[in-house]
């Protein structure tokens, strides 16, 4: 069982037991987080796409570094002819996050008395 999950509006592929590399979110270390923005699950009785999310579907992740930084990126800057140049460098910050479960919670049954 596998889900598409929408964090920081980018996508990715959450199975259980995956490590997530994400946009920085405003999270502490060893916090869970549910995740219900679900675009599409894969089970075995079948897939089910949400339009735009998947009703009751819930991804529970635990955060396992709160902020990891990444490659360095160099910016370059140049125009000829005019002495102009600018260097400089840039690492984007990553929230990295293990999934725990991948389910579709059953919608409760309200009682009307």
């Amino acid at each position: 069982m596998y889900a598409i999950v929408e964090i920081g509006g980018k996508q990715y592929k959450a199975e259980k037991g995956a490590l997530l590399r994400v946009d920085h979110l405003s999270v502490k270390e060893n916090d869970k987080i549910k995740v219900k923005e679900v675009l599409f699950l894969h089970m075995e009785k079948g897939d089910v796409i949400g339009q735009p999310y998947v009703k009751d579907a819930v991804v529970e992740c635990k955060v396992v570094k709160a902020e990891e930084k990444g490659e360095k990126l160099t910016v370059f800057k140049y125009k000829p002819k005019t002495n102009y140049s600018v260097k400089r460098g840039y690492r984007h910050t990553y929230t990295v996050l293990e999934v725990l479960s991948v389910s579709q919670e059953k919608p409760k049954a309200s009682s009307e008395a």
